[in-house]
């Protein structure tokens, strides 16, 4: 593949416009959890299928976090978003279940959570559509939401996800607030709700045996949270969360989480809502007719 490195914006999307969020609130929370399971260790890396420890991290999610993490969801009454591989969807159907149960969004992460590579059109576009059946043979359910696998996307791969009714994306790190996508063409793509880096809790919770990566605390943890969530919310933008039932589901750490989040559900000036909600509000007050 021959590299474009003229110099011009990589993402030619126009600016975000500046949002009023609903009822008066000033800045918005949105509540992700990318329920990878076993795939974090095998969608990149085919040959930890035969690691049954190191796919154990992953295995943590069906047999502890999902539930653990619904329970705190409901402790607060919120609503969430839970991004899930396609074959999350069909090993752990049982677990997945419960959330659309309790009536939170469910929206599309791949398959098998392979790192989107534009040199492998064919298999990102596969990785799609094989998410999609899953998602809707196991749970009965076609997501409107996409959160990228490892968190990687490219041209193709963005007009892909609207031929295929995907409305909305949150992977992009690039804004505080929603914005619509410019596909190569000029056609409008997805809306995009940024992802805020210091809000995915994989980079504070999760290490292995072979990876020397450190663990860190509450008193690590929170002071991040609160001081960017209290500059997101000083600028009217979305907190957009980035977390997984293996990490979050823990028990320190689901108790730093849910810490957090109750200080946020205890304002009157925080709209909390799912992907879903965010996109349609952004739809009906920036592209009504």
């Amino acid at each position: 593949m021959t590299y474009d490195l003229n110099p011009r914006p990589l993402n030619p999307a126009p600016p975000a416009p500046v949002i009023d969020w609903p009822n008066g609130k000033k800045s918005a929370l949105f509540i992700g959890f990318d329920v990878d399971a076993e795939t974090a260790w095998i969608g990149n890396n085919h040959a930890n299928v035969d690691r049954m420890v190191t796919t154990s991290l992953g295995g943590y999610d069906a047999r502890v976090g999902i539930a653990k993490i619904l329970e705190l969801l409901e402790e607060l009454g919120l609503k969430a978003t839970f991004f899930i591989p396609g074959w999350t969807a069909e090993a752990h159907t049982a677990s997945c279940e419960p959330i659309v149960a309790t009536g939170h969004e469910i929206a599309h992460h791949g398959y098998l959570h392979k790192c989107p590579d534009r040199n492998k059109l064919e298999e990102a576009k596969e990785e799609i559509d094989r998410g999609l059946e899953a998602l809707q043979s196991r749970l009965g359910i076609t997501p409107i939401g996409y959160r990228a696998p490892s968190g990687e996307n490219f041209p193709e791969l963005l007009a892909y996800l609207t031929e295929c009714g995907l409305r909305y994306s949150s992977s992009f790190r690039d804004d505080i607030r929603p914005y619509r996508h410019r596909l190569a063409d000029g056609r409008p793509g997805p809306v995009e709700i940024p992802v805020n880096y210091a809000f995915d809790d994989w980079n504070f919770g999760i290490t292995s045996r072979l990876d020397g990566r450190p663990l860190f605390g509450r008193d690590a943890i929170l002071p991040i949270w609160r001081e960017e969530f209290a500059g997101t919310h000083e600028w009217g933008g979305v907190t957009t969360l980035v977390l997984h039932p293996q990490v979050s589901g823990r028990p320190m750490r689901w108790r730093i989480l849910r810490d957090f989040l109750a200080e946020i559900a205890a304002r009157d000036d925080v709209w909390i809502a799912t992907g879903a909600e965010i996109l349609a509000h952004y739809e009906a007050g920036t592209e009504a007719a």
